[in-house]
C-alpha cells in the first residue's frame, strides 16, 4: 500500500511537470506574423530611418543582366523584398503603373495595375512576407503578393513612402500632413490621426502634387518621415502654408498607449529651410539634414537643437546616407562632389572627399567597404559608380545602355544584386561576379 500511495504521487508530480512544461512551450508567439520591413532594400532609402545603408556586403565587380522600361516616369528607387520580387511606382500614360517583377528571372513580370497618378515621389514599401504598401492621391493600400488588394483606406493627401514602426504597426503620412498608424495586416486605424497642416481641405487630396518631385512651396511634405526604432522618434519635413521655408518637426511614437503620437517640437534652426528626406542615426539619437544654405546639418532628435552644421559648398538634392560607423557620405545632385564626414559631436569631421566626381544619386552604403552612385556618362549617358567607404577611391564604373534623364535610385539587395531607377523609367539590374 505505501509503495503504491508513492508512485501515485510521483505520477502526480510528473503530470504536473508536464502541464507546466507544455504551458511554457505553448507561450503567444505571434510576433512572428506581426509585418516588418523585408531585410533588404525594403523601399527608398533602405530603411525607417533613410540611412541608404544595408549590412549585405557589397560587390566591386559586378555585371548588367538585364532592362527594362516602365513606359513611363519614375521618380523613387525600386523596392527589393525578402525574396526575388522588384517593385517600382511608376507614372505611366496608360496600362500598368505600380509594376513587380522578378529581379533574378531576367525582370520577368511578376504582376502589375493601374494606379491614380501623381504619387511617383513615393517608393513602394515590401515587408518580409512580400506584401506591399503604397498609396495614391486619398487611398492609401496593400497588396499580397498577388495583385488582389489586401486592404485601402481613404486618407486625406498623398501618402509619402511608409514605414513600419513596432508591433507590425505602419506609419503613413501623407504630402498634405496627415499622419496616421495602421494595423498593417488588416489596415485598420490605430490612434487618433494628427495633423501637421491646419487649413487644407480633406476633399482635395491632389492639392500641391505637382510641387512634390521638386519639394516645392506648396506640397507641405514632399519626403518620406524617419524613424527610429531606438527611440521611437519620427522626424518629417514641413513646409506650412505661406512659410518662408521649410521646418523640421519631431514627433514621438508610444506604442501601446493613448496618445500613440505626440508633437514633441518643431525646429527652425535650418532658416534657409530643409531640403530632402531627413536621416536618423543608428542610435536614434541624431537627425542629419540637408539645408537649402548649401550646408549639411546636424540636430538632437529628442528637441531639434542643433548640434553642427557643416559647409558643402554644393547644394544636394538628395538625403546623405549614414552607415552604423558613423560614416556620413553627403548628398548628390547636379555639380555636387563625393564628401564622406563623421559626426565628432560638435563639428562635422570631414574624412575624405572626391571633387572629380560629382556623384547624381544618394550613396547607397552597401556594408563596410562598398558604396554605390550614379555619375553622367560622356557615351551612354549615366554609368554605375562602385567607390571605397575608406577613401572614395573608384573601384569600378558600369555604362547602362541608352541611360536617359537623371538616376532616381541605387538598391542593394539581400543577394548583392544593384538596381538603378531613372527618371525617365529605365531600371538596371547588376548581379555580382
Amino acid at each position: 500500500m505505501g509503495r503504491t500511495r508513492v508512485l501515485r504521487r510521483l505520477l502526480a508530480l510528473a503530470s504536473t511537470t508536464l502541464v507546466v512544461s507544455a504551458s511554457a512551450g505553448c507561450a503567444n508567439t505571434d510576433s512572428w506574423v506581426q509585418s516588418t520591413a523585408a531585410q533588404s532594400w525594403s523601399a527608398q532609402y533602405a530603411d525607417a530611418a533613410n540611412s541608404s545603408y544595408t549590412p549585405t556586403a557589397g560587390s566591386a565587380t559586378l555585371k548588367l543582366t538585364w532592362s527594362r522600361s516602365v513606359k513611363g516616369a519614375l521618380d523613387a528607387a525600386a523596392a527589393l523584398g525578402a525574396g526575388s520580387y522588384l517593385a517600382v511606382n511608376g507614372q505611366t500614360a496608360g496600362g500598368c503603373s505600380l509594376i513587380v517583377w522578378e529581379n533574378d528571372n531576367n525582370g520577368r513580370q511578376r504582376w502589375c495595375t493601374r494606379m491614380v497618378l501623381g504619387g511617383g515621389f513615393a517608393s513602394p514599401l515590401f515587408d518580409q512576407f512580400d506584401n506591399l504598401y503604397i498609396g495614391q492621391p486619398g487611398l492609401m493600400l496593400s497588396y499580397p503578393p498577388t495583385q488582389w488588394v489586401r486592404w485601402r483606406e481613404n486618407v486625406i493627401g498623398m501618402p509619402t513612402t511608409t514605414r513600419f514602426l513596432g508591433g507590425g504597426e505602419l506609419l503613413v503620412i501623407t504630402h498634405l500632413g496627415q499622419v496616421l498608424v495602421f494595423e498593417s495586416h488588416r489596415g485598420v486605424v490605430t490612434g487618433a490621426p494628427m495633423d501637421l497642416v491646419e487649413g487644407l481641405d480633406p476633399t482635395d487630396s491632389t492639392r500641391g502634387l505637382d510641387d512634390c518631385a521638386q519639394a516645392l512651396p506648396r506640397c507641405p511634405v514632399s519626403a518620406a518621415p524617419a524613424f527610429s526604432p531606438g527611440t521611437n522618434m519620427i522626424v518629417v519635413g514641413v513646409w506650412q502654408p505661406g512659410a518662408k521655408a521649410s521646418v523640421l518637426v519631431g514627433l514621438q511614437y508610444h506604442p501601446g498607449q493613448t496618445p500613440l503620437l505626440t508633437k514633441e517640437w518643431t525646429s527652425e534652426a535650418v532658416a534657409a529651410g530643409v531640403l530632402a528626406a531627413p536621416v536618423l542615426s543608428p542610435d536614434g539619437k541624431t537627425v542629419y539634414v540637408n539645408g537649402r544654405d548649401r550646408r549639411l546639418w546636424a540636430l538632437n532628435a529628442s528637441d531639434g537643437k542643433v548640434k553642427w552644421s557643416a559647409p558643402l559648398g554644393f547644394q544636394p538634392q538628395t538625403p546623405p546616407s549614414v552607415s552604423p560607423s558613423g560614416l556620413i557620405v553627403a548628398g548628390s545632385g547636379p555639380d555636387t562632389r563625393l564628401v564622406a564626414l563623421k559626426d565628432a559631436g560638435d563639428h562635422g569631421e570631414a574624412v575624405w572627399h572626391r571633387d572629380d566626381v560629382s556623384p547624381l544619386a544618394t550613396a547607397s552604403q552597401a556594408g563596410a567597404e562598398v558604396a554605390y552612385t550614379v555619375v553622367a556618362a560622356p557615351s551612354t549617358g549615366l554609368s554605375l559608380l562602385v567607390f571605397g567607404l575608406a577613401d572614395g577611391r573608384i573601384l569600378n564604373s558600369y555604362p547602362l545602355p541608352s541611360a536617359d534623364g537623371y538616376p532616381v535610385g541605387v538598391s542593394v539587395g539581400h543577394d548583392r544584386r544593384v538596381v538603378i531607377t531613372t527618371s525617365a523609367g529605365q531600371v538596371y539590374s547588376f548581379e555580382p561576379v
